[in-house]
């Protein structure tokens, strides 16, 4: 089984598309995802410093448009369907694992990012928080200490790798009195994303996604909230994401249940495969970080067709 994965916010770094729109008709595509998105996409894939497009309002759709720019030179003239077996996102990944899917167009998903992203940013902008990642440590004493702090666990993505989230206080809090055994690491976000602090996102991005149509899945496509298919009412789910804990342990679950045995990680490319090689061992992973990944890319769906 073939897994195609989507990264989340923090995965960008400066210049990371450039190499992608030497490629025929990128330019054009990229183009048209800037203007759906609102977003000079070229310039910030481009030129852009690390401070600029760590600002939620632009890293968000610049992910997004980036894993599905990949996609389709991942998939090189073929259709998703019968090919993928199944999908899933990080945080804002979910939206460019919506459109792997086929449940939403490229177009549609960078709207509804660049909206998310204003909401989001807006809402980290009414008080002062962060995220530590919590590396290390027992689980049961790494939550304990996370909510001794006053801060929140926002993303579980495997055993040993906790990233907490709250106002700085809080998290000062957290590393003056760490986990045994862990480190508290203070991350280079905006706000305490998948939290309570995220709530005055929700009506605007639901607004956003009020008359959205959305086809069928034609890839199964996993949920970061548990790990399961996505309901039918997948819009208002991506919505209710945007202020609870990411669960990628329990994502990575369900590829290990599926007997997922080939996983692709779309642009920009890294941290889902380096957490696929320690929890998911034996599966063949592939992070799509440049257009010299293709060729790998493209053997592992070749092997994968001749299986």
């Amino acid at each position: 089984m073939l897994a195609i994965v989507c990264p989340g916010q923090g995965s960008q770094t400066p210049g990371f598309l450039a190499p992608w729109l030497e490629l025929p008709g990128m330019t054009d595509r990229l183009g048209e995802l800037s203007e759906a998105a609102g977003v000079d996409l070229n310039l910030h894939g481009t030129t852009s410093d690390a401070d600029t497009i760590r600002d939620t309002a632009i890293a968000q759709p610049l992910i997004v448009a980036a894993s599905l720019l990949t996609f389709e030179a991942v998939l090189d003239g073929r259709e998703a369907p019968g090919l993928v077996d199944v999908t899933a996102g990080h945080s804002v990944g979910e939206l460019a694992a919506a459109a792997v899917a086929g449940v939403l167009s490229g177009p549609q998903a960078v709207t509804l990012v660049g909206a998310r992203a204003r909401a989001m940013a807006d809402a980290a902008a009414q008080v002062a928080t962060g995220m530590s990642a919590v590396v290390g440590g027992d689980a049961s004493e790494v939550s304990a200490a996370i909510e001794a702090a006053g801060a929140y666990a926002a993303n579980v993505n495997a055993a040993g790798q906790v990233v907490a989230a709250g106002t700085h206080e809080a998290l000062e809090a957290l590393a003056a009195a760490p986990p045994a055994r862990a480190r508290v690491i203070p991350l280079q976000v905006a706000g305490a994303f998948h939290t309570p602090f995220m709530e005055p996102a929700l009506e605007p991005f639901a607004a956003a996604t009020a008359g959205v149509e959305v086809a069928p899945a034609t890839v199964r496509w996993l949920s970061d909230l548990d790990g399961e298919d996505f309901p039918a009412d997948a819009l208002a789910r991506l919505v209710q994401q945007v202020v609870a804990p990411v669960r990628w342990d329990l994502v990575t679950g369900s590829l290990r249940d599926l007997g997922v045995t080939r996983l692709i990680e779309l642009a920009p490319a890294g941290v889902l495969t380096g957490l696929a090689r320690r929890s998911l061992p034996g599966v063949e992973t592939v992070a799509v970080k440049t257009p010299d990944d293709l060729a790998a890319a493209h053997k592992l769906i070749a092997d994968k067709e001749s299986a």
